[in-house]
């Protein structure tokens, strides 16, 4: 697949602020030398096999979309390294506190992309991903900034273009509205499925999760964290 077929075009924005205090030195440097290693140019043609971008050739590959503050893309790195693991965030401090930590722990399965997601997605050859995980992504609360959500029928259907046969979309939050927003949005689109067998399956936190900073703070403020679970068909 090649440019013609995934043109690049503009972001559509789906985040909000880029960049807060600024970075120190060795977070700058990190951000100049080891992301142009890491970071995936959706200028170039597409790559056909995505498990070439990765040195030990991963038997599966899982995309994170917003990874926030990393906790949970390093520790699911660091405990699969036989995985890849693809991170997606355009928040400067963010992917910087990411890249010291790679460095720090010298992980090598781990791809990085640092501008909106849906060109990341627009541009990966189809079939190519396992899974694809949305962590408590940015709510947008106010009605009228609804449009802005993340999850959205164009976007599951960029989920599944890039989703294997049988995937799996991973979503979770602690806001009701986007959760109950997800679930409509899921149970419209013709590729997913929802897997919950239970009530408890709503609160049973995915296979080798890390509790982020944000989940911490949903539960300091009495909100209860939701773990959402959809099957491509």
């Amino acid at each position: 697949m090649g440019e013609e077929q995934h043109p690049f075009r503009r972001s559509e924005a789906f985040f909000g602020r880029r960049k807060a205090k600024n970075l120190s030195i060795p977070q700058q440097k990190l951000l100049d030398e080891l992301l142009p290693k890491l970071k995936f140019d959706v200028e170039a043609p597409s790559i056909e096999n995505l498990a070439n971008a990765f040195p030990h050739n991963p038997k599966k590959i899982v995309l994170e979309s917003g990874f926030g503050g990393g906790e949970h893309l390093i520790h699911q790195a660091r405990t699969n390294p036989d995985i890849g693991y693809i991170g997606v965030e355009p928040f400067v401090n963010s992917m910087a506190k990411a890249l010291s930590a790679i460095e720090e722990h010298n992980i090598q399965n781990i791809r990085l992309y640092d501008e909106d997601a849906t060109e990341l997605l627009d541009w990966l050859p189809e079939g190519c991903i396992d899974r694809v995980d949305l962590l408590y992504p940015d709510p947008w609360p106010k009605k009228k900034h609804w449009k802005r959500r993340f999850v959205s029928q164009k976007n599951l259907t960029r989920f599944a273009r890039v989703l294997k046969d049988d995937g799996i979309f991973h979503f979770a939050s602690d806001i009701d509205t986007y959760i109950n927003w997800t679930l409509n949005h899921c149970d419209e689109h013709p590729s997913f499925e929802w897997q919950a067998q239970s009530a408890n399956d709503w609160h049973t936190p995915y296979e080798n999760w890390t509790r982020t900073r944000y989940e911490a703070k949903a539960i300091r403020e009495d909100r209860t964290p939701c773990y959402l679970r959809f099957s491509k068909k």
